[in-house]
């Protein structure tokens, strides 16, 4: 359901020159899978992201989601597709059934069918006591349950999240998580990234772990821990981004791809 072939993207810094901030990257992600994308800041993550979300327009390569391309029909993709992070806004004047209900006009849901939808979500995310709340009054929880609410309200088949638990307590980090596995297992395609080695080791199927807009390896966490003879998923990475650092060709290639 999204296909990422060769994407790169630069720009021209004046005091730099040319800054790679992706750098050839592939892969791609079937339904009901989550794939992780791992690393540091500055790893090139949220850039592919917001490519992805047709936020950005690539230098070169092409990123498809749901057969449509993300520069030549972006209006297509964002229907196919719900989007949340960490730094997602929450409007200070509106319930929570507002906001929800805002975006879901926005995706041309018609009313009786949004009511419907919200009433379920509302519901499935234990919603219903907090649908009066202003968005001003609300926990750092609510605003996260709401965010996701509004990511999935059109119902997409694909969902990225984008270090969408960083600066969440474990509480509420850990219900998020929850919320993105039942995804999964609904069938979804989510793309999620992380530089949290806990959250990849237990949400992802597979991952890419990426260090100076470069894929440095990618698989599943069994894979990379047998091509590269380390069990732990931290000293794994700590050795990938070490060897790029060093210019070393390591684990370069795609470990055991699923397509």
């Amino acid at each position: 359901m999204i296909q990422v072939n060769s994407l790169t993207k630069s720009y021209v810094d004046l005091r730099r020159g040319r800054f790679v901030a992706l750098d050839g990257v592939t892969f791609s992600v079937g339904a009901g899978e989550i794939f992780g994308m791992l690393g540091p800041n500055g790893a090139g993550k949220t850039t592919a992201l917001r490519i992805l979300s047709t936020v950005l327009q690539p230098t070169s390569g092409s990123a498809m989601v749901c057969g449509f391309d993300c520069v030549t029909q972006p209006a297509l993709v964002r229907h196919h597709i719900g989007f949340m992070s960490a730094s997602t806004a929450v409007y200070d004047r509106m319930t929570a059934w507002e906001m929800v209900e805002y975006f879901g006009r926005l995706y041309g849901i018609g009313e009786e069918q949004l009511r419907e939808r919200m009433e379920t979500l509302f519901d499935r995310l234990q919603m219903q006591e907090i649908r009066d709340v202003l968005g001003s009054k609300m926990s750092t929880g609510m605003k996260q349950k709401v965010s996701i609410a509004r990511a999935i309200v059109h119902d997409p088949p694909v969902l990225i999240f984008d270090e969408a638990t960083s600066g969440l307590d474990i509480f509420v980090s850990r219900a998020l998580l929850d919320a993105v596995a039942e995804l999964r297992d609904q069938g979804k395609c989510i793309l999620f990234s992380t530089h949290i080695m806990r959250e990849a080791e237990r949400l992802c199927d597979r991952v890419a772990i990426m260090h100076r807009g470069r894929i440095l390896a990618s698989g599943t966490l069994d894979q990379l821990r047998a091509a590269q003879d380390e069990p732990d998923l931290e000293e794994l990475f700590f050795k990938l981004v070490q060897n790029s650092e060093e210019g070393v060709s390591c684990g370069q290639g795609t470990v055991g791809s699923r397509q």
